[in-house]
């Protein structure tokens, strides 16, 4: 079975949400593969050298190297360890993350270049990053969704009497936590025992404005923290709406393991989100950072009847693609 290493930023043990190297590593694990992780260190740079010294090490073990691949400052990561595989002469593999990093190829294109042109092959969990990869040019790419387990999602029975949202993402100014409270202010206003719970480690100072801003306007805000997939699993089942706030995305995770949990998605029209859900189908969408129209389609949930079972039950035939029993396949095949 052929030996792999895996790079990215594997920081669950921080408190920081679980990415693709924790998940797609262990259900490659799982079918057989030795895979080799860089890396856990919590600070940047040394969580750089450890990439660099991995690679370096294992360029005689591995036959792959799998690349997080994102558009912020881990985006330098994969640049650099991408040109040191050129240089050992290792195949590489990016997997195209982050819902900015269609634009992040226009913006650095020679370096994206640099990267993707020489991969073995690019991995596009989406359509929206394969169409946009496209069209910058590039041609050595292969669709593999994001992938989860369906079988550890358990969807309840729910009751729409008034609104008990579920946010779960990390508390980030991409991801737009104040918009989930805005919105929760004004569905307040009609219905009072309306819920807001917010799943999610801090990422910058957006949780404490968060926490600021709900004390100021006199709403109860449910502020967890990170919770493991099995706690906020089962903590799902006391809530009948998940809104999704993002300023950028991808294909989120979070947002497919809702849609596997029954519950009916609320979310903003970004990025990748519109390659996965459609409006007034699977899911309810808004432009980004409107709380008046976001705020009008949950309602629509609480007064139109059977809207919420008709989108539950479209979400759940159309991730059933998502399972890892159907995505193995396809990383079999490619490592093979």
């Amino acid at each position: 079975m052929k030996k792999l290493l895996y790079i990215g930023n594997k920081l669950s043990e921080h408190g920081y949400t679980s990415t693709s190297i924790e998940t797609l590593g262990l259900f490659l694990e799982r079918e057989g593969y030795t895979v080799y992780y860089a890396s856990s260190k919590k600070n940047k740079f040394l969580r750089m050298m450890e990439m660099i010294s991995k690679t370096i090490s294992y360029s005689k073990k591995v036959d792959y190297v799998l690349i997080d691949t994102y558009s912020t400052t881990n985006f330098w990561y994969a640049f650099i360890i991408s040109q040191l595989c050129r240089f050992l002469k290792l195949k590489y593999i990016p997997k195209l993350h982050g819902g900015d990093l269609p634009n992040r190829i226009i913006r650095t294109e020679y370096f994206s270049r640099l990267i993707f042109n020489n991969a073995y092959v690019n991995i596009a969990p989406s359509f929206y990053s394969l169409d946009a990869f496209k069209k910058s040019g590039y041609s050595n790419l292969l669709y593999i969704p994001n992938t989860i387990d369906l079988n550890i999602y358990t969807s309840f029975d729910k009751q729409y009497k008034s609104p008990k949202m579920l946010w779960v993402r990390s508390f980030s100014v991409i991801y737009n936590p104040l918009m989930a409270i805005k919105v929760f202010i004004n569905l307040k206003m009609m219905y009072p025992d309306a819920e807001l719970c917010m799943v999610g480690p801090k990422k910058d100072s957006s949780l404490e404005k968060a926490i600021r801003f709900a004390k100021n306007n006199n709403v109860e805000v449910k502020f967890t923290g990170k919770l493991s997939k099995e706690k906020w699993i089962e903590l799902s089942a006391d809530y009948n709406v998940f809104i999704n706030t993002t300023h950028y995305d991808n294909t989120p995770i979070s947002v497919i393991e809702a849609m596997a949990l029954g519950l009916p998605v609320v979310s903003t029209n970004v990025g990748g989100i519109p390659y996965l859900l459609e409006h007034d189908t699977n899911a309810l969408l808004v432009s980004d950072d409107n709380v008046e129209a976001m705020t009008l389609q949950i309602n629509r949930i609480f007064i139109e009847p059977n809207l919420a079972n008709k989108l539950t039950e479209n979400a759940k035939k159309s991730i059933k693609n998502f399972d890892w029993d159907v995505v193995k396949k396809q990383w079999i095949d490619l490592l093979r």
